[in-house]
């Protein structure tokens, strides 16, 4: 892969050209990065303010109303809702596993069948979260099953 950096002329905008034969999952991936920036996202718990990475983020939640991402051990109380968090969020992680959830795929161990067309998701951190039946054909699109 080759990299060129070229200066601007003062006023002209930044542009990012990229040339390729084929769009590789790396590439679609560098992609959504630039396009996000660094996102990070604000929890609040007792403690205050904490700025949060996604790749820490096990899943968000809202309950009672509120919004909740769930990381390894914590749990942190978000601002905004979960539509919001969806267009923030890396697209490759992230996906909506229920009209009250989205779930990050990095941090599943293993999957199961559940009731009533549903699947059991095990995370790394041993917690279980459902993926409702609305988004099971989501889910299997997005591992290719």
């Amino acid at each position: 892969m080759k990299i060129t950096i070229l200066d601007t002329i003062p006023g002209e905008e930044d542009e990012i050209i990229i040339k390729c034969q084929n769009l590789s999952e790396d590439i679609q991936n560098l992609l959504q990065k630039l396009k996000q920036g660094n996102t990070k996202i604000a929890g609040h718990n007792e403690d205050g303010i904490h700025l949060l990475e996604p790749d820490e983020i096990y899943y968000f939640e809202t309950v009672d109303n509120k919004v909740f991402a769930c990381c390894k051990k914590e749990v942190y109380e978000v601002r905004e809702k979960l539509y919001t968090l969806e267009n923030m969020l890396p697209v490759e992680s992230f996906m909506r596993a229920s009209k009250s959830a989205i779930l990050n795929l990095s941090k599943v161990k293993s999957l199961s069948p559940a009731f009533g067309g549903r699947f059991e998701a095990v995370l790394d951190n041993g917690e279980k979260t459902i993926i409702s039946r609305q988004y099971v054909p989501v889910l299997k699109e997005r591992l290719g099953l």
